[in-house]
């Protein structure tokens, strides 16, 4: 039964063991965003139009890509067994590139969906994020969805679950989240199968700040979720990073956009405006008290590994001073992205930003250039390399105009080294031989193999990082004809023979052009 939001502005009524706070994760298109709007459906949240579509995805990249690339939180009321309970939703993204973003968001919730598509199974993504989940110690619901299509093959996907993860294959709900089958049964199941959330309201405040956003109106928002205690508007915090204090101006709930509420409490994901004028002030991981009663931080996150990196310029060298602007506002909502200022003979003053892959990468460019207005030149994505001299010094070279030049190489340096990558890739049976093909031509070297179930298979190989900003995705979609998913984490650095390419015009070398 649904209850209604208009008299639930004072949501001090809802202690810890009537709320939950869970995420839903997945692999990339096996409807995670579909199942968050059905869920907003059905608890009165958003009304039952038949038009809503990834509700939750509100950037624009987001609508033209039909893919999740920033975590979004809605909270939710709904009755079961007599009683009202507080559900606070994540809906994540799916993609490798992203995977930052599910990570700060398990840590504000103590149980996650992990969906399934019954049509596709088991996915790389989908193993990659069931175990950061395991990892965080979190409840962990599995669901088949898309049980209604003709391809689906519900039995074998459960198998799969069963057999990959240890899960009780009847302890699995099956469900449709596009046409509403089985979906009622979810909130039910969330309950029953997700624990509440730990902390006591008698403790001092204490909160985690786990994601921002800027408002030309209010300057920083943030996302935290209270460990301890309780905080109204009025009340003075200090942040654990910076030492600064700030005075609550408002604190909310997103109901899925923001939505004033009297206070928030122990185990409730809120967010809370404070003046914070100045996007570097927001530190993602900071933990923040009230004033005067300091306690000990929380453990934060640990700061995500930039994979590729590319220079930006403006077009304009005059735009630079509103560029810089822009890009440190985008980086307050995307905190995964290191910025650093670099220079350029040919094509002047820019920054060297690190991402976590090439979506990433093109998913930020298209944000600057629409969100912020940007007319931007980005050059091609590089890696970090290692340098080690004989002196027994090391040192990353992010951009090609840091590479030595050939004396000091041949008088210097001991090794050069590359970073390199674990790749896990799921594929149907008939394509072994492609794959294995695949990652010998990359430089790859094959760790081991393994069935999944009868038909699919799972493989993981060693790979340069410099092989995958290429091509070599598109290449791993078109020898499996789209079947296979793909997945790596970073697996160090290891010694290569590399020289550093430069392109020369009038017989100047232009370091921009330089690889």
């Amino acid at each position: 039964r649904v209850i209604d939001r208009k008299k639930e502005t004072d949501i001090s009524t809802y202690p810890p063991d009537l709320i939950r706070n869970f995420s839903i994760i997945a692999h990339i298109d096996h409807g995670k965003s579909t199942l968050a709007d059905r869920l907003l459906e059905l608890t009165g949240v958003i009304s039952k139009t038949g038009k809503n579509k990834q509700v939750l995805d509100k950037l624009k990249v987001e609508r033209e890509r039909g893919i999740t690339v920033k975590a979004q939180s809605a909270s939710m009321f709904y009755e079961y067994n007599g009683k009202k309970y507080l559900m606070n939703l994540i809906d994540t993204p799916g993609h490798v590139d992203f995977s930052y973003e599910v990570s700060r968001s398990l840590a504000a919730c103590q149980g996650t969906i992990l969906l399934v598509d019954a049509a596709q199974g088991i996915q790389a993504q989908t193993v990659a994020n069931f175990y950061l989940a395991f990892g965080e110690g979190l409840a962990v619901v599995p669901m088949l969805n898309k049980v209604d299509l003709p391809t689906a093959e519900p039995e074998r996907a459960a198998q799969q679950i069963e057999g990959t993860f240890e899960i009780d294959a009847s302890k699995i709900l099956h469900m449709s989240a596009k046409t509403g089958l089985g979906v009622d049964a979810v909130l039910p199941s969330v309950i029953e199968n997700m624990p509440p959330p730990l902390g006591s309201i008698d403790q001092p405040f204490k909160a985690l700040l786990f994601d921002t956003w800027y408002d030309k109106y209010v300057g920083v928002v943030c996302l935290m979720a209270i460990k301890d205690g309780s905080i109204k508007k009025g009340d003075r915090i200090v942040s654990t990073h910076s030492k600064q204090k700030y005075e609550v101006t408002e604190v909310g709930i997103m109901h899925p956009e923001p939505s004033p509420t009297t206070s928030l409490q122990v185990g409730q994901v809120g967010y809370i405006t404070c003046n914070m004028k100045s996007v570097s002030e927001a530190h993602v991981g900071d933990t923040f008290y009230r004033d005067k009663h300091p306690v000990e931080a929380l453990p934060g996150f640990v700061p995500a590994k930039s994979m590729v990196f590319a220079g930006v310029f403006p077009i304009d060298a005059d735009e630079f001073a509103r560029l810089d602007e822009s890009i440190q506002k985008l980086t307050l909502n995307d905190s995964s992205v290191s910025v650093h200022k670099e220079t350029s003979a040919a094509l002047g003053q820019g920054w060297r930003l690190g991402f976590l892959g090439t979506l990433h990468m093109d998913v930020f460019r298209q944000r600057l250039e629409e969100e912020y207005d940007a007319s931007i030149l980005i050059t091609a994505p590089t890696v970090p390399y290692q340098i080690k001299y004989r002196d027994g010094t090391t040192r990353f070279i992010r951009t090609p105009a840091d590479f030595p030049d050939i004396h000091t190489m041949q008088d210097n340096v001991e090794s050069t080294m590359e970073p390199f990558v674990l790749a896990t890739m799921i594929f149907p049976e008939r394509y072994l031989g492609q794959m294995l093909e695949l990652c010998t031509l990359h430089r790859g070297e094959i760790q081991n193999h393994v069935y999944i179930d009868e038909a699919r298979v799972l493989l993981k190989c060693r790979l340069p990082m410099a092989e995958i900003v290429s091509d070599f995705f598109d290449k791993l979609k078109s020898k499996s004809q789209g079947f296979a998913s793909f997945d790596y984490e970073e697996s160090g650095y290891e010694a290569s023979d590399l020289v550093k390419m430069e392109v020369l015009l009038n017989n100047e070398a232009v370091d921009a052009l330089a690889s």
